[in-house]
């Protein structure tokens, strides 16, 4: 599969249909040709600025038209683009360009604090503001029309929830299977249109940016998330599928009301960790089928999900690998875990990143004959089946028995009053550690800790209900939504 060269997948995608719709953005529509020409442009300002092949090249930009724009620009140039998390802090940033060895910086000036940071801490990195782009110089791009697909197109850092994120190469090829292995799942029509809510430097919302330009498909892109507007976007342009994380799943539930999607909706992949019983209840009483999907940034978005037949029967599953790719359990002892046992998720496949930008250590460690580690937790169960508990550092060990925070969490959350929670160990004299929550309550509601505690003990054994309840006003995530438990271990502390 080494050095498979096909077109340039926007150029290709030009070439074939280029009066297709390509994008709702803002009320407006787009073709393929109207995005191919505009990036293009964009190519040749950012070729004359010395932007060429094979670059490392910083992108930190909001989720809009003219940010898709750019990063197609940078296809067509053939450049390594590093996304960026523009929720993370200016030190944060500046840490991911120094590791990227990039040599350029596109942001714009939402982001003034950084670019002001940037000139003065890495003078050696150029500054090109999103803003001037079409103000400065112009030459003729010489856009790269074939790809190697083993080439890196995209460079993006793991969450971090634990220690400093890698840098994970993310090739041609991954992006095509990862679009052709969803496209086997879900099946895709010339009536298809896929909602993007999601940020697009994660590799949810840029995923979707891939499978647009690969199937020839619309995407309507709303930034930021607003639950009216999204499914007023679902009628009025037609929707088909969106894809989404719990919290988002839940306010969409709570706008809706009574109502319900149209008929042409064909579901939404739900990402970003399990989903709470309740939630996937709700979501089956509106009508809405829901297409758990178990992924990360090494393997180009989702690697297992749900089919579509399956959907009702196998509530809590994140269903079986996509066509291209494969997984297995491994227990502690090394070997393939037998159906029902936990142990790590370990995955293969076409869309499984080749490694980690620089860092060759941590490859060999976590990548072995083409096994990609996880450090997930999960199980199959005797028909195949995957079901995701939690991570391997979250767990939970008390007394000897394993407890996943996730696990607890979904139960929690199922309180009519409860709006979210987070659970983490705290260390315990007699069982080593023990679970306890942290709650947000939802507005006009009330809950004692007794009450919570009880409602646990009719759902939950004894050693995995929560020996407190801390009520806060949020729960800490990062830009994937996913719990920092590192800030609330912190606030055990404090």
């Amino acid at each position: 599969m080494d050095n498979q060269v096909m077109q340039n997948f926007l150029y290709k995608r030009y070439l074939s249909t280029p009066n297709r719709l390509a994008f709702h953005y803002d009320g407006k529509d787009y073709t393929f040709s109207d995005v191919y020409h505009e990036s293009y442009k964009i190519a040749g300002h950012l070729a004359a600025k010395g932007i060429k092949e094979s670059q490392f090249v910083g992108v930190l930009l909001k989720n809009n038209l003219e940010t898709v724009y750019i990063l197609f620009a940078l296809q067509l140039l053939d450049a390594r683009t590093v996304i960026l998390n523009n929720r993370l802090t200016s030190k944060e940033i500046l840490w991911q360009l120094r590791d990227s060895k990039a040599s350029y910086l596109i942001t714009e000036r939402a982001f003034d604090k950084v670019y002001t940071e940037v000139k003065y801490e890495l003078s050696e990195i150029q500054v090109v503001l999103k803003e001037a782009i079409d103000q400065e110089a112009y030459i003729e791009p010489a856009i790269v029309k074939e790809i190697h697909l083993d080439n890196v197109c995209t460079v993006m850092y793991t969450s971090g929830t634990t220690g400093h994120p890698k840098g994970v190469k993310q090739s041609y090829g991954n992006h095509l299977w990862s679009a052709v292995g969803s496209s086997l799942n879900l099946g895709i029509n010339d009536r298809d249109a896929w909602l993007c809510t999601v940020p697009l430097f994660h590799i949810s919302g840029f995923s979707i940016l891939m499978r647009g330009l690969i199937y020839g498909m619309k995407v309507v892109l709303i930034d930021p998330f607003d639950a009216r507007t999204i499914i007023e976007m679902i009628h009025k342009q037609n929707v088909t599928i969106m894809s989404s994380v719990s919290t988002m799943l839940r306010k969409l539930l709570d706008e809706l009301g009574e109502a319900r999607l149209p008929t042409t909706f064909r579901g939404i992949l739900l990402g970003g960790g399990p989903a709470s019983q309740a939630l996937l209840e709700d979501s089956i009483a509106h009508n809405i089928p829901i297409y758990q999907t178990y992924g990360m940034t090494e393997t180009a978005s989702q690697i297992a999900t749900l089919s579509p037949e399956d959907s009702l029967q196998r509530v809590g599953s994140a269903g079986k690998p996509l066509f291209p790719s494969q997984l297995k359990i491994i227990n502690e002892s090394g070997h393939e875990a037998e159906p029902n046992a936990s142990g790590e998720i370990l995955v293969k496949g076409p869309n499984v990143t080749s490694g980690y930008l620089g860092r060759d250590h941590e490859t060999a460690e976590k990548l072995n004959n083409g096994w990609l580690s996880t450090g997930d937790i999960g199980y199959l169960d005797e028909d195949g089946f995957l079901y995701v508990l939690d991570r391997r550092s979250d767990l939970i060990i008390s007394g000897g028995e394993n407890i996943y925070p996730a696990e607890v969490e979904g139960i929690v959350a199922a309180h009519h009053a409860v709006a979210d929670a987070g659970v983490v160990g705290m260390k315990d004299s007699t069982w080593g550690e023990v679970p306890v929550a942290f709650v947000v309550i939802k507005k006009n509601h009330d809950v004692s800790h007794d009450e919570l505690e009880s409602f646990c003990n009719e759902k939950l054994a004894k050693y995995k209900v929560p020996k407190r309840f801390f009520i806060v006003e949020k729960i800490p995530r990062n830009a994937s939504k996913k719990i920092l438990r590192r800030e609330l271990r912190k606030m055990i502390q404090m």
